[in-house]
């Protein structure tokens, strides 16, 4: 059983700095990328960061809350970011749409479901869409909103690792089991799923997390994600520089992160190491652009590469 309490989210909260401003009629960003998909092509992926509602699930290692409003998400507002984006951006040879709202996607409160039908108008044009949510809002909406997309629907869950302590710590308020559950309920409904994975989870002792990463990456393909992604824990919210201190957290390194991603490739899925804020991550500063390059291939090709030979690192 998840632990998880209100005090829990308060102190989380209570260590946070302060939240940026963030205009909810107007997006983040966005970029386009090439993605590697599990019917072995490549596809141009277009990804709108939208801003709006805060999740209300207080995960520990978060830090998206910083893109959020405080209160919901205004009626409109999202199918505006949508539009004023696809105005800006050259869509012509992109096949994929992710809508990223550092939230979840099928909560009322985050995305109106007045605003599901103009959106799906704006995605009409793209053969998939990607949409973002936790575990515990995966039901009929999902399956509502799918049927009024043109193209197919994917939904990204946060699995982040399977590892029992940590799991039940996280803050999250999510067991293996709900994910499962959630992981069953879009494959019925012939919905495709991607997971987030963590490197680097607090709780999870430094010299045991590619271990359970690869084994947390492991478990999201048995249960059906045609994509999985490794996300790399980053400090910077407080709780997660509270728990450092305790012993509880040791940030991930550049090498942790090519190892999770090498055991893993061989996996009958799509395997990528996450590579925003990939500077971030402690290494080498002689073979550090080699080896995030080697990273960036081996997400596009899916193949194994031979390790960087480096004499300044070697050993560490």
């Amino acid at each position: 059983m998840t632990v998880a309490s209100p005090a829990d989210d308060r102190r989380i909260r209570s260590l946070r700095g302060p939240k940026p401003p963030v205009d909810p009629w107007t997006a983040h960003g966005s970029v386009i990328e090439d993605e590697r998909r599990p019917n072995r092509i490549t596809e141009r992926a277009l990804t709108i960061f939208l801003a709006g509602a805060e999740c209300p699930f207080t995960c520990s290692f978060c830090d998206l809350w910083r893109y959020t409003i405080d209160g919901p998400t205004p009626a409109g507002a999202l199918p505006r970011q949508i539009e004023n984006t696809l105005a800006s951006v050259d869509v012509a040879s992109v096949q994929r749409i992710k809508l990223y709202n550092a939230s979840n996607f099928f909560d009322r409160r985050a995305v109106p479901a007045v605003d599901w039908p103009p959106i799906a108008e704006l995605c009409s044009s793209f053969d998939g869409v990607t949409v973002e949510s936790h575990a515990s809002t995966v039901g009929s909406a999902a399956v509502e909103f799918a049927h009024g997309l043109c193209g197919r629907l994917e939904v990204a869950l946060g699995l982040e690792t399977i590892h029992p302590e940590a799991s039940n710590r996280l803050n999250k308020r999510l067991d293996v089991s709900r994910f499962d559950a959630a992981m069953s309920f879009l494959g019925a409904h012939d919905i495709d799923a991607r997971v987030f994975v963590l490197l680097g989870a607090p709780f999870v002792p430094a010299h045991e997390s590619v271990e359970w990463t690869v084994r947390s990456v492991e478990y999201a393909v048995s249960r059906g994600a045609g994509v999985v992604s490794i996300i790399p824990v980053r400090g910077g919210n407080g709780e997660m520089e509270r728990l450092a201190a305790l012993g509880q957290f040791t940030p991930p390194t550049l090498r942790q992160l090519e190892a999770a991603l090498d055991q893993s490739l061989h996996l009958d899925a799509v395997i990528t190491a996450d590579l925003w804020d990939v500077e971030r991550l402690s290494g080498c500063s002689v073979c550090r652009a080699a080896r995030v390059e080697r990273l960036r291939r081996q997400n596009l090709t899916g193949t194994l590469e031979p390790r960087i030979s480096c004499e300044m690192c070697e050993g560490r």
